[in-house]
């Protein structure tokens, strides 16, 4: 939009009694905006990247410049065995509803050898005993208790050891 400026009126004219009657109050000479109509011109699509780029900003470290720690390690642990006891679960409800014959029977006609025996009962035992522990653990937090950062470590431990002791369990049945 271009905008242009001129006077209105002259203080002498605004300082006539005529003028201030028919204006009602005395004001001083303002300017008028005017203003051209241009086209609509739409912003550049660009992404967030391209804009960083081309304003020379610097890449971000992200999780590069941090190392990596227990508590993050276990929080996002957490999270993966608890998708993975959801597509379980999921999987075997489905093929519970669907197959014609109980999936056991299907185990059996297999005849699976026992390292891949051993490495699906750890598939199937660790998110488990994993997701368990650590959701006592979390449990615990909600009740306002070990939360400092040297009662997370230890619980975090803790945990561990516990998740391997249920899940050598597990797998032993």
């Amino acid at each position: 939009m271009a905008f242009s400026c001129s006077r209105l009126l002259t203080s002498a004219h605004l300082k006539s009694t005529s003028s201030i009657l028919l204006r009602g109050l005395y004001t001083t000479p303002r300017c008028l905006a005017t203003m051209k109509v241009m086209p609509y011109k739409p912003p550049a699509k660009e992404g967030h990247d391209e804009r960083n780029m081309r304003l020379n900003r610097p890449l971000s470290p992200h999780l590069s410049i941090y190392s990596i720690q227990l508590t993050s390690t276990l929080s996002i642990t957490h999270r993966m065995t608890g998708l993975a006891l959801t597509a379980y679960m999921t999987g075997i409800a489905l093929g519970a509803l669907m197959l014609p014959q109980p999936v056991s029977a299907y185990l059996a006609a297999a005849s699976l050898s026992s390292g891949t025996v051993f490495v699906g009962k750890f598939i199937m035992a660790f998110p488990f005993a994993y997701h368990l522990t650590n959701g006592v653990r979390h449990l615990v937090w909600d009740m306002g208790k070990a939360l400092t950062i040297k009662e997370v470590y230890s619980t975090g431990y803790v945990m561990l050891g516990i998740s391997s002791v249920i899940t050598l369990l597990l797998m032993g049945l």
